[in-house]
């Protein structure tokens, strides 16, 4: 199984979902393209999250200097994102792909994240409330069915919001995958207790 964490936006906390479906599913990690923050990327915080030993943390097609859209770190390093260049790796296991910020993000002059997202993908929606959430959140789903992109389900990070998780559920017929509360901190113990919640679920898809 492959599955393509996405979210609404920057910062909605794909890569803490990213590292429970790891756990859960003892799955490897790849994140295509890196942009920034190389010291403490998202595949080192996947790293010091997770315990299970069968998980292999897959590199980055792109590792890029500047925390800015792809295509402008990309521009910066003095590169062009090629999607050629961006190989899936080989696995057996189950493979876990983290987008970078939206699904409309710029890659290069043509393409953007969702041209990553492959046919035998399923994406895993990344939710978080805010004022302006609903419509990010319908926007993108919209988008992804447009291209006839297979959605697994959605997940809410962050505090509940009844109504907002009501009106998107109804109107996009997803299912919820479940949600994250407003954690204090997030280490081990953490991802390890969402993984338990959230493993039941993700082997069903």
């Amino acid at each position: 199984m492959k599955l393509f964490i996405t979210g609404i936006g920057t910062d909605i906390g794909k890569t803490i979902v990213s590292a429970i479906i790891t756990e859960a599913l003892e799955a490897d990690y790849w994140k295509p393209i890196q942009a920034g923050d190389l010291e403490q990327s998202d595949s080192h915080k996947i790293k010091s999250f997770i315990t299970n030993s069968k998980t292999v943390i897959h590199s980055n097609s792109y590792a890029l200097n500047t925390a800015a859209s792809p295509h402008l770190a990309a521009k910066i390093d003095g590169i062009t994102i090629d999607l050629k260049e961006i190989k899936e790796p080989i696995t057996t296991n189950h493979l876990i792909i983290e987008g970078a910020g939206g699904i409309f993000v710029p890659l290069n002059e043509t393409e953007c994240v969702v041209d990553l997202i492959q046919p035998d993908y399923k994406v895993i929606l990344v939710s978080r409330h805010y004022l302006g959430s609903i419509n990010h959140t319908l926007m993108t789903v919209e988008a992804l069915q447009n291209r006839k992109i297979n959605i697994a389900g959605i997940i809410f990070n962050g505090g509940l919001n009844e109504e907002s998780e009501s009106i998107i559920l109804k109107k996009t017929g997803l299912k919820c995958m479940g949600r994250i509360d407003n954690e204090p901190y997030f280490d081990k113990n953490v991802i390890l207790e969402y993984a338990d919640l959230f493993r039941d679920t993700l082997l069903e898809l």
